[in-house]
């Protein structure tokens, strides 16, 4: 065991709340927390612990756009293709049918919010589900990006 020296020092009460409750979440003693806080304190490196923090944060964050400009290219081009086919095979419906094909797509477009408000409340995504189906390429495996499969 280590030999320390018993200190008594004033904090506020905010202060002292936020030590207990750190102490509480990781349950390691309130010492060691105004200890560790000290230290960091007296260091001259805490800038460069910022600094590196910052740098891998930043990184994480480029990493997620990455990802949500894939995701957003795949919508985009799956759209794209969706409305392409479906102009294709859909024939113009005569004057007659537009009032009952109307009322019906109403209908049918209200069960597919049904649905996708389903789907987006359980936390499925298609996306998700896409990207663990596609193989990682040359590229990603090049610039050290974990894939997961």
């Amino acid at each position: 065991m280590t030999n320390r020296t018993r200190v008594n020092v004033y904090l506020a009460p905010e202060l002292l709340g936020e030590v207990k409750t750190l102490a509480l979440r990781r349950k390691v003693a309130q010492s060691k927390i105004v200890e560790a806080a000290v230290a960091s304190f007296l260091s001259g490196d805490s800038g460069e612990h910022l600094e590196a923090a910052m740098s891998r944060r930043l990184d994480k964050l480029g990493r997620q756009i990455d990802t949500l400009d894939e995701d957003l290219a795949v919508l985009g081009e799956t759209v794209s293709l969706f409305v392409q086919f479906w102009m294709t095979i859909t024939p113009p419906l005569p004057e007659g049918a537009q009032s009952v094909a109307r009322t019906k797509g109403t209908e049918r477009f209200e069960g597919f919010l049904q649905t996708l408000g389903k789907r987006l409340a359980t936390g499925d995504r298609f996306l998700k589900e896409l990207s663990r189906d596609i193989e990682p390429t040359s590229e990603a495996l090049a610039d050290d990006i974990p894939v997961q499969p």
